[in-house]
């Protein structure tokens, strides 16, 4: 048998990865953070233990990973859906709508993420949280802003994460969605709406 061209590994290499960010996701949904091992987390991919250590230094780390892969895909697929658009209005909505989104349909994972990158460990960089940037920036640019409001943005879906995710004193995410959209001068029917209209009756539009 003739020996595996570099390529071929480092596609291999690519799916081992992949397997293994989103078992994570998956278990830590189901269990929690601390419930889930680093063990089930190679079990679940199929993957050999010492795998996991060879791809990331730590749970931490491989959850924020995780979770920036999903943030990105999530990302994506709100941006691409039909009917497909270039406005960046509209883009800027969805994703919006898909990062708020990620906090109602997954509050056990988003609040585990938000509170690791709030210990000492802080802000993995990773290639999953490369591509959820460039994205995030190239919504901002469609949008027309400069690139300097991507940080800006960043911090704002965080914090909106957070409020909708806060212990004993959530945010309803519609006020928030209000809050943001009436920032950027978004129509409220952009994006994913949510049912019953917003917040407090008349929306005002900056056109």
């Amino acid at each position: 048998m003739s020996p595996r061209s570099a390529s071929v590994n480092e596609e291999l290499r690519r799916r081992s990865r992949e397997r293994l960010l989103r078992s994570t996701v998956e278990l830590v949904a189901e269990r929690g953070y601390e419930a889930t091992t680093l063990g089930d987390i190679a079990d679940r991919a199929g993957a050999a233990r010492g795998l996991v250590s060879y791809y990331f230094p730590g749970k931490r780390q491989l959850l924020q990973s995780a979770v920036h892969r999903l943030m990105h895909l999530t990302l994506h697929a709100a941006l691409e859906r039909q009917p497909r658009t270039e406005d960046g209005r509209e883009r800027l909505a969805r994703a919006i709508d898909a990062i708020l989104g990620l906090a109602r349909d997954e509050p056990l994972l988003m609040r585990t993420h938000m509170a690791g990158i709030l210990t000492a460990d802080g802000f993995v960089q990773c290639p999953e949280q490369r591509r959820l940037a460039e994205l995030l920036r190239d919504t901002v640019a469609r949008y027309g802003s400069a690139d300097v409001d991507y940080p800006l943005l960043r911090a704002l879906l965080m914090g909106a994460v957070v409020a909708v995710l806060l212990p004993g004193a959530p945010m309803p995410a519609a006020r928030l969605r209000a809050e943001l959209f009436q920032r950027y001068g978004l129509d409220w029917d952009l994006g994913v709406p949510p049912d019953g209209g917003p917040p407090g009756g008349t929306f005002p539009s900056r056109l």
